[in-house]
């Protein structure tokens, strides 16, 4: 790909520069832990890698993070996997995510919205005290340090309140949507044996509702492990036999009690989408994630008491956890709980106008779909306030770059982030003080040695390879759950580099210091030794606007050949005729390479998510290699199973 110099498509201003929370960390760094003055984010960046201990005690300064007892040394072990933060340091997260309420208790912590996109605030005070009540009754219950309470919640206020209340006995939240089937949620809490267990009765989605009572009843009969099952009457139903009511839980007054705990004590599980086998259940810490999120949010993200954090997220993804810990930083967030594109598709943007939303984050598919739609923004709402949008989920397109730069504002800041659920963060994104390039994300985070390297662990530049990450993050998993002896944990990111993660994406670090993501390295098209990411194809393929969808794979041969089909979902009224095929071919063989060009294209009825909206691509590879469907698929991860039988028949037809 070519990464010579062009034109930025958006410089901060020198005011927002000097603003900046970042700039004025690097002064304040250099003042009193030898951090470079000049230079810059690159300076700073390079500082952070090389002196990681001396970052990350600067970080916990600059944000005055309370340690009940002080630690050790910043790294006791920083081998990876198994780096130890802090040893000896003990704190709490829900304490700090609840410091606002000292200082500016009738402010809005939260901002609720359903689909009528009216808000509703909830106080800083008011989210305390519910806490402090919520924390008193789960002790009541029995609940310990290192006890599982889960969630099947949509995003509301309760949500947010259970999490805060668990962190702050010590217990470990863990959280899925009530749009997941009984089947894939099982999946997940059966693994962490949880004690309790926060329902609603069923959830508001696309100006319907969707009642949940019969999947509640069953997760009660199959979790053996709950002792209290809490009722959140969403849809005004009564609390089912046996069931606790959460208003008796959350009434009265009392000062939350914060359990001092342990910096890698675990804060939550979340779960890999299990497309191919049961979900990898990651605990993450309390320590790890405080730090690493009051970086990303406050330092990254440039988040302070002044902002309002929106991200179109559920409870299912790691971004619902990121969206919480805005309030690390005194930030109000924003809780939207319903369809992305209820009553239209201009949804998103209504709740941001209406929230006065600063930061405000979605998907790139969402972001593509808006400009497919011909929606227009800033001609149809007040987004004066806005000052960012991110975008994660999969790479946001050049044309998405160029849509929010143009339908939204010029002076727009658009990142463009990438990280993971395995670390909950980014690895990659948003930088205040550094210009956008159009399909590029802005730089490496600060204190993570990103590269791009080759199969012989070599470090690329302007070349494509492998994401890694050469030195421990504190928000790495302290452990999977069940995996006492650490081999999978270790085999999912540390067996092709030995004491490097290898994430498993494809990307570019170029010469500018930005970085290009290409899709995921396991689905990676390899034509004639040409290696190519399947973000690359869609890019240029969902251009026409007859394409809705797609999905490309690439499949060895068992005779040394390779098969590689593309696979389009039309708009409707669309039709695959010869001319459309002519234009796909030649779309790809223009703009992308003539090697990558399809051997096929096929109509298809649709293609297949996981629960979270990513395209599952090795699934349908396996089931193109012929797997069995049983084998090829967790059936519990897939947002649509039937579309995978068009796939299993293909196969069959192929053999």
């Amino acid at each position: 790909m070519s990464t010579v110099n062009p034109e930025p498509l958006w410089r901060p201003d020198p005011q927002r520069t000097a603003k900046a929370q970042v700039t004025r960390f690097q002064s304040w760094a250099a003042e009193h832990h030898g951090a470079p003055a000049e230079g810059g984010y690159p300076a700073l960046h390079r500082w952070s890698v090389d002196e990681l201990e001396t970052f990350w005690k600067a970080v916990t300064e600059w944000f005055d993070v309370r340690f009940s007892t002080p630690y050790a040394r910043v790294l006791g072990d920083r081998s990876m996997p198994g780096a130890e933060w802090f040893p000896g340091a003990t704190l709490n997260y829900a304490e700090h995510a609840l410091r606002a309420a000292a200082t500016r208790p009738d402010e809005p912590a939260l901002l609720y919205v359903d689909e009528t996109h009216e808000p509703s605030p909830v106080s800083w005070a008011e989210l305390r005290r519910q806490v402090g009540c919520l924390a008193a009754r789960l002790r009541a219950l029995g609940v310990r340090p290192g006890d599982r309470v889960s969630g099947y919640l949509p995003n509301v206020p309760q949500a947010v309140v259970a999490l805060l209340a668990t962190a702050a006995v010590g217990g470990v939240w863990t959280s899925c949507a009530p749009d997941f089937g009984a089947r894939s949620v099982l999946d997940r809490f059966q693994q962490v044996e949880p004690v309790v267990l926060f329902t609603v009765d069923g959830y508001r989605y696309g100006g319907k509702e969707h009642d949940r009572r019969d999947v509640v009843a069953e997760l009660r009969r199959e979790l053996p492990t709950l002792r209290a099952v809490v009722h959140i009457p969403l849809l005004g139903t009564e609390a089912p036999e046996g069931a606790l009511d959460w208003s008796a839980l959350t009434a009265g007054d009392e000062e939350p009690v914060f359990e001092q705990v342990p910096f890698a004590h675990p804060l939550w599980v979340l779960y890999s989408s299990g497309t191919t086998g049961l979900p990898k259940a990651i605990v993450q810490s309390q320590g790890g994630i405080l730090v690493e999120h009051l970086k990303q949010l406050g330092l990254h993200c440039d988040l302070g008491p002044e902002d309002r954090f929106f991200w179109y997220t559920s409870t299912g993804w790691m971004m619902w956890n990121f969206l919480v810990s805005g309030l690390l930083t005194g930030t109000t967030i924003v809780l939207y709980d319903g369809s992305p594109g209820y009553p239209d598709t201009g949804a998103q943007w209504r709740v941001a106008e209406r929230t006065g939303a600063t930061l405000y984050g979605t998907s790139a598919a969402y972001v593509m779909a808006c400009r497919k739609a011909e929606v227009h923004p800033s001609r149809d709402f007040d987004l004066s306030r806005v000052q960012c949008v991110a975008t994660t989920g999969s790479p946001l397109p050049p044309d998405g770059f160029r849509w929010l730069h143009q339908e939204v504002r010029d002076d727009l800041w658009i990142a463009s982030v990438s990280g993971g659920t395995d670390v909950c963060s980014c690895f990659a994104g948003a930088v205040p003080t550094l210009p956008v390039y159009t399909g590029e994300l802005q730089a490496p985070g600060l204190g993570t040695d990103l590269q791009s390297w080759d199969p012989d662990g070599r470090p690329l530049v302007d070349e494509v390879g492998e994401l890694v990450v050469t030195n421990p993050m504190p928000s790495m998993p302290v452990h999977f759950w069940n995996d006492p002896d650490g081999s999978r944990y270790h085999d999912s990111y540390f067996d092709t580099y030995p004491g490097v993660w290898r994430h498993g994406d494809w990307i570019t670090v170029t010469s500018r210091g930005s970085v290009v993501i290409h899709g995921r390295s396991d689905s990676t098209l390899n034509r004639q030794g040409v290696r190519m990411g399947s973000a690359d194809i869609y890019e240029v393929v969902e251009r026409l606007p007859e394409i809705k969808e797609s999905l490309v794979i690439g499949i060895e041969q068992p005779d040394g050949g390779y098969w590689m089909p593309l696979f389009v979902h039309l708009a409707p009224g669309a039709a695959l005729d010869d001319a459309l095929l002519g234009r796909i071919k030649q779309a790809i063989r223009e703009q992308l390479s003539p090697r990558h060009v399809p051997d096929e294209v096929i109509e298809v009825p649709g293609v297949p998510h996981t629960l979270t909206g990513k395209r599952i691509e090795v699934p349908v590879k396996r089931l193109l290699q012929g797997t069995p469907l049983e084998k090829a698929v967790n059936p519990g991860s897939i947002d649509n199973l039937e579309l995978l039988h068009f796939y299993e028949e293909l196969a069959r037809k192929k053999a």
